[in-house]
């Protein structure tokens, strides 16, 4: 099961965190692990190399995690985590078994 994690402060997202794999599908044919990579992978793409925001990320096996290191960035980063956040919301309904998606808020 593929876990991810949505952090809001203020009613901004400021970071998230996906871990595992979905089990839907065999490696190289899993289309909800796909789903999920590129939504997350395009956030992060955005984020650090169209915005140029400063972001701390670590990425592995399985597993993800983003973090925007500056408050006073929160705002220019919303257009793209909103998206990503509305697309795991899509996913984890239509594929419950294998996606729990949890936005935790106001943690700090």
């Amino acid at each position: 099961m593929i876990k991810i994690t949505i952090c809001e402060r203020n009613g901004k997202i400021w970071a998230f965190q996906v871990k595992g794999h979905s089990g839907y599908a065999e490696e190289g044919s899993d289309i909800v692990c796909s789903g999920v990579s590129v939504a997350t992978q395009m956030a992060v793409v955005g984020l650090k190399e169209v915005l140029k925001l400063q972001t701390e990320v670590d990425i592995e096996e399985g597993y993800l995690h983003l973090e925007l290191l500056k408050s006073e960035e929160y705002e220019k980063a919303q257009d793209i985590l909103l998206a990503m956040k509305k697309t795991l919301e899509d996913i984890a309904k239509n594929y419950a078994k294998y996606v729990k998606l949890e936005v935790k808020k106001d943690v700090y």
